[in-house]
């Protein structure tokens, strides 16, 4: 349970960085292109400068968060770092604002584009049918100059004059037909333009309902302003929102070194505890290994002595003695061992029949 809540914690905190740099880079890559655009003569210096500005502002709100309480730092460089980074976010904000702009303009222009070449085909028709409509006017009055011949009956002499009108009328005929043609190809180029125009009106579709939300029935005339206000709305979401992310997961993080570190301390002093409970225990164990090898060098010295009373000492009870009462142990009660082994072998040669047969008398 312990591990899962720990990396269900890390995750978050992970997460939470994550979504802060990915919304800040995203911010910075808007705002360096509009502030490139609004100063389209330092297009590289702009790139530069806003970069190192972008991560500036991230290592400052950092930096605050984490040494906010540290009495060592000046009250004036927290104000200025606090003022920087606030001017910082209104400078990034400033450069979306212009990247959006930018993007509206560019979908806005070929809407423009479009009419103007609509009405610039529309006249061009208007012209193709006045063309038309002239030649129609000349051929009916060819028609009704023969119609005179005709109707006083000088029909030879009307064909005879429409045999002289035959190239003419050919020439109105033919641009008749070329002006049928133009006009069948302008409508089709009036359509395909019709067609794009409304591709790009259905793009900015949403931005109308917007105007129209914002200002009803006058939303035509009042379209920009709805779209600046929509352009205002996201750029005072987007970067305070990656700053306050950032400061949002330091948070995170050093509740959960503190958390960690209490932890380790509560950990460390159970450990502690119960190695003082084994050394407890050792000792313990040892006090009776002690008490148990007292008792058995007291009944050594009394088996030894009580022999020696006796006068019944053996090689094996003077090994026996020396064995457990020890060098190091006569040396610490003052006695010389060697002289005591001299003073033993004396008794043991006094005790020894073989050696002094006087000793059984």
């Amino acid at each position: 349970m312990f591990p899962k809540t720990i990396n269900n914690t890390m995750f978050t905190i992970f997460l939470t960085f994550l979504s802060a740099i990915s919304i800040s880079v995203i911010a910075a890559g808007y705002s360096i292109i509009g502030l490139a655009t609004i100063f389209a003569g330092a297009y590289v210096p702009i790139i530069a400068m806003g970069s190192a500005l972008e991560v500036g502002k991230l290592v400052a709100a950092s930096w605050l968060y984490n040494n906010w309480t540290n009495s060592l730092v000046p009250k004036t460089i927290k104000a200025y770092l606090t003022s920087a980074v606030i001017v910082l976010i209104f400078i990034t904000s400033m450069g979306i604002f212009g990247f959006l702009s930018k993007a509206h303009l560019d979908s806005v222009q070929p809407q423009a584009n479009f009419t103007i070449q609509t009405s610039l085909i529309d006249k061009q028709i208007q012209q193709e049918e006045r063309n038309i409509e002239r030649a129609e006017k000349t051929l009916l009055q060819l028609d009704k100059s023969i119609e005179v011949y005709i109707d006083k009956e000088y029909v030879t002499r009307g064909l005879k004059e429409r045999k002289k009108q035959e190239e003419e009328r050919n020439l109105l005929k033919e641009e008749i037909k070329k002006s049928t043609f133009n006009i069948s190809e302008l409508y089709k180029e009036k359509s395909s333009v019709e067609l794009e125009q409304q591709k790009i009106e259905a793009e900015v579709g949403p931005l109308k309902y917007i105007a129209e939300l914002i200002y009803g029935e006058n939303a035509k005339d009042h379209f920009d302003e709805a779209v600046r206000y929509a352009i205002m709305v996201l750029i005072f979401v987007f970067d305070p929102l990656a700053v306050l992310l950032l400061i949002a997961a330091n948070i995170s993080l050093r509740t959960w070194n503190n958390d960690r570190n209490k932890k380790k301390e509560i950990k460390q002093e159970a450990e502690a505890k119960a190695t003082r409970q084994r050394n407890w225990q050792k000792e313990a164990t040892n006090a009776k290994a002690k008490a148990r090898d007292l008792r058995n060098k007291q009944k050594v010295y009394k088996d030894f002595f009580d022999k020696l009373g006796k006068r019944n000492l053996k090689n094996r009870d003077y090994e026996n003695f020396f064995r457990q009462m020890g060098t190091k142990e006569l040396t610490e009660l003052g006695l010389d061992p060697d002289a005591i082994r001299i003073k033993l072998d004396q008794i043991m040669e006094w005790n020894d029949p073989n050696i002094n047969p006087s000793s059984d008398k």
